[in-house]
């Protein structure tokens, strides 16, 4: 047990096991010191030096975030010195830095904006040279402009130290210094799997993702366009956060009602599709179950985790499900059964995926995802997108009544719902697996074991009278892990869920950013998957095979799960591919 340590701070008397930061004490006892680079447990390296503080004794500054506290301390955290200090060190920052505030989509929730209305700077005294870099937008998902760079190395430490990735670090010296790829090449050229994990620790608008509003906009104005958008599970937990409501919070029904307000022709629940994608994964997995084939199998819900093994472990690709994800499948569904069904040329139909994903922009592009020459997804939202969307058609997303996603493809179960957590494709899965196998009704529908925000999940399940040994895995760093074992021989599981973004959908890339005080202070994952099993708990169905609009369009348009029209429109392929695509 360690032992305790007793200092003061701004005559406030704290008592903290030994080890513990000055920021982290000051914390305790309700003292805000400002920070800019500081990610708790991501980035704690005390670059950007705006939560230096004073320490009685001591010449200089100490910089909080990694300054241990000691025996008898004192320490200062807002006397004029150390006030004067930070607002030098902001100016600093700024007479570097675009400022175009207006323009940029961190407008309202960047943390530097913040930290300049918080010390009252109304002009930068250090007017100079800036540094002038390109932006790249080669990549179909993210965007990067380091104009806009203030080089905390938050992303840089997201990308290597929690995903394993690597894709970005710190490039240059000097003042010439900026956040780069491997030769200075387009993210699109190098090992990123569009996870956008960069993104949400970014405390500025150096990085964001591909803008695809104004094409959503053009197809919905179109009056020859039949536009169809689907939301995923992991969207409708989140979306109310742009609007003000408490993290966590269901907003279904405002969410379809702001969708039908901007226009869309029908509003999808890609929860339905999430359905399906058990169907034909569980179908998958039982075959391969029987035939001991190509086992453990893994999951290929995460397009940001498919590009991952595909790249990285193109060996280990013949494990992976050949299922698409579930806004692919639907996708292809809408334009298939539903255009025939509906009497409409699928060539007219528009279909928009709203996600909580970068790597979906990526995903909906690949060419494997098509069917009679169409992409089965048009266009891809994030959430942030839509909830810019909302905004700019001047919805009062708050005051709107909720209404029903449409039918006939906005029937989902609970299952679908927590597609949106870690384990949650694995539980709805096993869910189904369960009862097929069997014959026989689950008495307890909960797979707690596969629950939990551990970075890897392993279970035993028992199916009638055979064990089922599963893992769930959530982050690239985890997922590297599992792919080491599966690669070396070392894997005596038979199933695998693997999620690039930790904590699952309801963490993706494209949901909204929470600054670091607010990650600090808040759970932002356990509020938003507590939802999820929210909605879950409380579907009138909770199994995907009991689904009755699944259950029709297999009776009246797929025929069984796993045969012929099932796999022409909802399974795919995958393929190795280059980590680098570097210039010659």
């Amino acid at each position: 047990m360690s032992q305790e340590v007793k200092l003061t701070i701004d005559d406030k008397e704290v008592i903290v096991p030994e080890g513990t930061t000055i920021l982290e004490a000051a914390k305790q006892v309700g003292i805000d010191i400002p920070t800019l680079c500081f990610l708790k447990d991501i980035n704690e390296i005390g670059d950007c030096r705006m939560c230096l503080v004073q320490v009685e004794g001591r010449r200089g500054f100490a910089t909080s975030c990694i300054q241990k506290v000691e025996e008898g301390m004192i320490v200062h955290t807002h006397s004029p010195e150390v006030i004067e200090a930070r607002k030098v060190i902001l100016d600093l920052i700024l007479s570097n830095h675009q400022r175009d505030c207006l323009t940029c989509t961190r407008n309202g929730n960047c943390e530097l904006q913040n930290l300049a209305v918080k010390f009252n700077v109304t002009g930068v005294r250090y007017e100079g040279e800036k540094n002038q870099h390109k932006i790249d937008d080669l990549s179909p998902a993210i965007v990067r402009d380091f104009n806009k760079c203030i080089l905390c190395r938050r992303c840089v430490s997201v990308c290597k130290n929690v995903q394993k990735i690597g894709a970005i670090d710190c490039i240059n010296r000097g003042f010439s210094s900026c956040i780069s790829t491997v030769g200075d090449n387009s993210l699109n050229d190098v090992n990123c799997t569009f996870c956008g994990q960069c993104i949400k620790a970014c405390p500025v608008g150096a990085l964001k993702e591909k803008d695809s509003t104004e094409e959503a906009w053009k197809n919905i104005k179109d009056p020859e366009i039949y536009t169809i958008v689907q939301t995923a599970p992991a969207v409708r937990v989140a979306l109310g956060e742009e609007f003000g409501l408490p993290i966590g919070t269901n907003v279904k029904g405002k969410m379809v009602a702001a969708l039908k307000r901007l226009g869309f022709d029908k509003v999808f629940d890609t929860n339905t599709g999430a359905d399906f994608t058990i169907m034909e994964e569980g179908t998958e997995f039982i075959k391969r179950l029987k035939e001991n084939d190509n086992l453990p199998m893994i999951t290929s819900c995460s397009p940001g985790w498919v590009k991952y093994i595909e790249a990285n472990y193109p060996e280990n690709l013949p494990h992976l499900s050949s299922c698409k994800s579930p806004h692919e499948m639907f996708g292809a569904l809408i334009k298939t059964y539903y255009a025939e069904k509906m009497g409409i040329d699928p060539a007219k139909i528009y279909v928009v995926s709203v996600m909580p994903c970068i790597a979906k922009k990526f995903e909906r592009q690949r060419t494997e995802l098509q069917n009679n020459g169409m992409y089965d997804v048009d266009c891809v939202l994030t959430t942030r997108e839509l909830a810019r969307m909302i905004k700019q058609a001047n919805i009062e997303f708050v005051e709107l009544e909720d209404e029903a996603f449409d039918d006939p493809m906005g029937e989902a179960t609970g299952a679908g719902a927590i597609f949106g957590v870690t384990g949650g494709v694995m539980e709805a899965a096993l869910r189904s697996v369960s009862e097929i196998l069997t014959g026989q009704e689950l008495e307890k529908i909960n797979f707690e074991a596969v629950r939990g925000e551990e970075g890897i999940k392993r279970a035993t399940v028992r199916i009638g009278e055979q064990d089922i040994k599963v893992v769930v895995a959530h982050g690239l760093g985890n997922a590297q892990k599992i792919m080491e074992e599966i690669k070396n021989g070392e894997a005596d599981y038979q199933f695998v869920e693997i999620m690039a973004c930790p904590g699952g959908c309801i963490m993706g890339g494209g949901q909204p950013i929470k600054t670091s005080k607010t990650r600090a202070n808040v759970d932002v994952r356990k509020k938003r998957a507590e939802a999820m099993y929210e909605i879950d708990e409380k579907s009138q169905i909770r199994k995907s095979h009991k689904n009755p609009v699944l259950l029709k369009i297999y009776e009246e348009y797929l025929g069984e799960p796993g045969g012929h029209m099932a796999h022409e429109l909802l399974h795919t392929h995958y393929h190795a591919r280059e980590k680098y695509n570097l210039k010659k």
